[in-house]
């Protein structure tokens, strides 16, 4: 009988957590520093690589993800050095996507034919913005000039090529933002990650916010107008919302953030770096320390960088499953954990639907396109909370 995690595959997170600078909106395990040691952070990946892969044997590994931080910041032959022990150390699909993470600046722009010797399959640009002005209150430190050339090195790279972009910014309007779309849209070779600006705590946006210095956000109710055109303009254009910020041709979602959507197994490794690991039959959330030199000392120290690992009950394990699976336009298969077997659930499924904020087909649940903007309500409905 095949283990839950299955549904989703197994697929592999790699945290690089040094930046060039710190973005003001960006609540990541970030940080910026002087001078990176790449053989020493390539030593330690190695050795949690050989670790976790001693736990996971005979699985398929159906992804790989640099993320951060700057992946982009890494040296290529450090890179390689991953790719080639992840391949000596799983069985790989045969169309593993590789994953990462890019600043479109000259420098790292330049790094990409090395990634791509290396293994890299896809890069994910953070773009962020087309207009100078933007991107400069972003607090990022390329120009949209550079953007534009970075892109044009990545699509001549790599046969697969996603960049983000946030929405709802300061002084932007309707027109803006329809305008900036139509322009991401024209460039865009498969997928297109459109993010609503939030301001969070502890950020030097979520500072300022507090201090009523940041100015010109656009209300809830022009933000929900920009999340409305960004589905039809992009619908309209083949490429379909497959998440609430995810947008890609059938075919070309990320294989990655899937596995995580679909309640799947990943380990991540990395400081910050999270994980969901099924061994024996029990699922466990997997974390690490947030400090990198706390978490490479800790690897050289004792072996490992990992903190103690949480065991998650059933309870825990069907809660995580709907908030994951609920982003998805595909919902949640509801024979997964018996969930068509807890009446109270099905009663709230029966009141969400009434309401038009849900669909149920008696196996599968889905939000409507009613429900996505109010996905945080309809999750707190169906959990009873």
């Amino acid at each position: 009988m095949a283990e839950d995690w299955e549904y989703g595959g197994f697929g592999l997170y790699i945290h690089w957590p040094f930046c060039q600078a710190k973005c003001p909106y960006c609540d990541f395990n970030s940080h910026v520093v002087a001078a990176i040691d790449q053989k020493a952070w390539e030593t330690a990946y190695l050795t949690e690589i050989d670790r976790v892969g001693a736990q996971t044997q005979g699985r398929v590994l159906r992804s790989v993800f640099f993320g951060g931080g700057t992946p982009s910041m890494m040296d290529p032959a450090t890179v390689d050095a991953i790719l080639t022990k992840i391949r000596a150390t799983w069985s790989c699909a045969n169309n593993i996507e590789i994953t990462l993470e890019a600043n479109p600046t000259s420098v790292e722009a330049g790094r990409f034919a090395g990634y791509r010797d290396a293994g890299v399959n896809r890069v994910s640009m953070g773009i962020q913005a087309l207009n100078d002005a933007d991107l400069k209150r972003l607090g990022r430190l390329h120009s949209a000039s550079e953007a534009l050339a970075a892109f044009d090195m990545a699509r001549n790279a790599f046969d697969r090529v996603s960049f983000d972009l946030i929405y709802a910014r300061q002084g932007q309007g309707l027109a803006d933002w329809k305008a900036e779309l139509g322009s991401a849209l024209s460039m865009a070779v498969d997928h297109l990650s459109l993010y609503q600006l939030t301001i969070e705590e502890g950020t030097a946006f979520g500072d300022r916010y507090a201090a009523g210095k940041l100015r010109d956000l656009p209300d809830d109710d022009d933000a929900a107008d920009m999340y409305a055109v960004t589905q039809d303009i992009c619908g309209a254009a083949g490429y379909d919302g497959y998440e609430i910020s995810n947008h890609a041709p059938t075919g070309a979602e990320s294989i990655h953030n899937l596995i995580y959507w679909r309640y799947g197994d990943y380990a991540g490794i990395g400081p910050g770096a999270h994980g969901r690991l099924t061994i024996d039959g029990k699922r466990y959330a997997t974390s690490t320390p947030l400090a990198p030199m706390a978490w490479l000392q800790q690897v050289v120290r004792e072996g490992h960088g990992e903190a103690p690992r949480e065991l998650l009950d059933i309870e825990a394990q069907r809660t995580e499953c709907l908030l994951m699976g609920m982003r998805l336009t595909e919902g949640v298969d509801l024979t997964r954990f018996g969930f068509e077997n807890d009446q109270n659930l099905i009663n709230n499924i029966n009141m969400l639907c009434n309401n038009e904020f849900v669909t149920y087909d008696q196996q599968r649940l889905r939000v409507t396109g009613r429900g996505r903007p109010v996905l945080n309500a309809v999750l707190r409905m169906l959990l009873g909370d």
